[in-house]
């Protein structure tokens, strides 16, 4: 199988290949060069050596017509509409030797690279989040999209770093930076569709989707051709290989349906690594899968848990929140004991949703209490310090940081930020337009944007200014908030992460309607048990001797036999044979 792209062969010369079926001609066109022909080969590939050097920009040119950037494109300097960038990253210094860290130490700190003034502005985040406790940073999807800004969903050259974030070497020298502070570096990526806008697959190479498989971005992409795949397995490689970063979180895996590709993909990505070095593969995915977590991957954004505890802490049930509207407690309660919520049972369309996971460990589960998609797919874009009360909120985070689960926080999380996170593009002309009414649109089933009027206040994803509101800011945050986290991680690290390997979950049990009591054998036989109330009145409960607890996040006092309103108290007991 060919290499997709251009891949220099020595300082003079690369091997260009692109896959198009649907062509009968390709040329390379460098600039200020003659077009050089590429040469048909077998299954639609055409593949040439051509004379060029590292730096240099080039496009190709379908049957002497249509000329466009290379789908495998290292880099865009200009774009996607503009040329393509001959790239060799193998010719940064590395600067720290680095193996990773074991999936049971990942703290994950998930970040829109654009906010925060693309790679270099990262780099200078990464000693205050090592201080912090944070273990990794997540990167939102760096594959090229249209225009300056974008979340990232709608990149269309998943092979290109963004040029607007940086330069290559910039990347790599972010990745080396956060490896020199102790921190693993994952980028999400998207494997499920192209953006709209800067794609011309369609034109020559149209076996690459079906169109007899629909997804929410148009036809599905045919990942029953090897040469389909082989594009989405070279990419997870050039990240993990090339840039040397340490995961992928892989976006909306629901919307592919060959879920044997992603077995292969993860087979790959572990043969292709070196002995010793620490990869992680991260799903997203709807339709809880458990059998994939046993097949090369880590772990699974856990949506049950955070939308059980979103409905608990801020009453809302409209829209997806809906299926966790009835005893969201109870939902919970299996959440921390089981895994998953739906293993099996109908969702609210009646349709049968997930697979038994209550053999899976707790860190087979990514927990959350906000990320990109949880707070940017709100109309306005308000966080749950906006949403519900702080000692509610507290109680919630010591959940979240102290659970078995890998905790997962989203940037301003841990200043406890107030500024919203919206939607935000870069489109133009009819396409902004389309966005525009789309997403207002969205939320006409919403109570609160029932009236068109009310829909106009529905931020522009276009505007400039709705990128800048989404910043987080030192400004607007809880006071204190900072401090809780870097306590709260310090309780892990000590604690809890040494004796991950080997947990299990023992069970919840719920108290009234928003009180529980789980609890968890760690490795070395001792018990963690968490008490958690998001009532706002005193649930009876028998709580453990306070010489066994590690914290309580209530300035309340209350007796032993009782768990304070809005309050989580986390306690840690000896294995039995040790308690007196």
């Amino acid at each position: 199988m060919h290499r997709h792209g251009a891949h220099l062969l020595d300082a003079t010369s690369a091997r260009f290949a692109l896959w198009a079926p649907d062509a009968r001609s390709v040329s390379v066109e460098l600039e200020q060069q003659p077009a050089f022909a590429l040469q048909p080969a077998e299954d639609g590939w055409y593949t040439g050596v051509v004379p060029c050097q590292a730096g240099d920009r080039y496009r190709y040119r379908i049957n002497d017509e249509l000329q466009v950037a290379d789908p495998a494109s290292r880099y865009q300097p200009d774009g996607v509409q503009g040329p393509s960038q001959v790239v060799d990253v193998t010719r940064y210094t590395w600067q720290h030797p680095w193996q990773g860290r074991p999936w049971h130490e990942a703290v994950i700190q998930e970040l829109h690279v654009g906010l925060l003034d693309g790679y270099d502005g990262v780099a200078r985040q990464l000693p205050r989040l090592a201080e912090l406790g944070i273990s990794a940073v997540e990167l939102m999807p760096l594959g090229q999209f249209p225009g300056e800004r974008n979340w990232g969903y709608d990149g269309v050259l998943p092979y290109a770093p963004q040029n607007t974030y940086g330069s290559p070497e910039q990347l790599c020298a972010l990745v080396d930076q956060a490896h020199g502070e102790g921190l693993m570096v994952l980028v999400d990526v998207v494997y499920n569709h192209f953006g709209p806008d800067g794609n011309y697959l369609h034109q020559y190479a149209s076996p690459f989707f079906r169109e007899d498989r629909q997804t929410p971005w148009g036809a599905a992409i045919d990942f029953r051709r090897p040469q389909v795949r082989e594009y989405f397995i070279q990419n997870a490689l050039m990240w993990l290989c090339d840039y040397r970063c340490d995961g992928l979180r892989l976006d909306a895996v629901h919307a592919i349906d060959q879920p044997d590709f992603l077995v292969e993909l993860a087979q790959r990505v572990r043969a292709a690594v070196e002995p010793g070095r620490h990869v992680w593969l991260v799903l997203e995915n709807e339709h809880n899968q458990a059998g994939l977590l046993e097949q090369g991957f880590d772990a699974q954004w856990n949506d049950d848990g955070h939308n059980a505890l979103h409905v608990l802490l801020t009453g809302e049930t409209e829209g997806y929140y809906a299926d966790y509207k009835e005893r969201p407690i109870d939902q919970l309660a299996r959440c921390l004991g089981e895994g998953f919520v739906f293993q099996g049972q109908p969702n609210r369309h009646g349709t049968p949703r997930g697979e038994p996971s209550g053999h899976l460990a707790p860190s087979a589960f990514v927990l959350f209490l906000q990320n990109h998609d949880q707070v940017g797919n709100r109309a306005l874009g308000e966080r749950l310090t906006r949403l519900c009360p702080p000692p509610a909120l507290r109680a919630a985070t010591s959940l979240l940081l102290l659970a078995p689960m890998i905790p997962l926080l989203f940037m301003g999380d841990d200043d406890g930020s107030c500024r919203p996170f919206l939607f935000f593009t870069d489109f133009h002309d009819q396409l902004a337009d389309a966005v525009r009414e789309g997403r207002r649109g969205e939320f006409a089933h919403f109570t609160a944007f029932a009236d068109p009027e009310q829909r106009e206040h529905i931020p522009d994803p276009n505007a400039e200014q709705t990128f800048e509101s989404s910043r987080p800011q030192n400004k607007e945050v809880i006071a204190g908030w900072h401090g809780l986290y870097q306590h709260l991680l310090r309780l892990r690290h000590r604690h809890v992460i040494p004796h991950l390997p080997g947990s299990r979950a023992l069970g919840a049990e719920v108290h009234g309607d928003k009180a529980l009591t789980a609890r968890w054998r760690l490795g070395n036989g001792s018990i963690l048990r968490i008490d958690l109330n998001l009532a706002d009145s005193a649930e009876a409960v028998e709580l453990p001797a306070p010489a066994w607890r590690l914290f309580d996040s209530s300035d309340t006092r209350h007796p032993d036999t009782h768990l304070a309103a809005y309050s989580c108290v986390v306690s840690l007991l000896p294995p039995a044979q040790e308690r007196p």
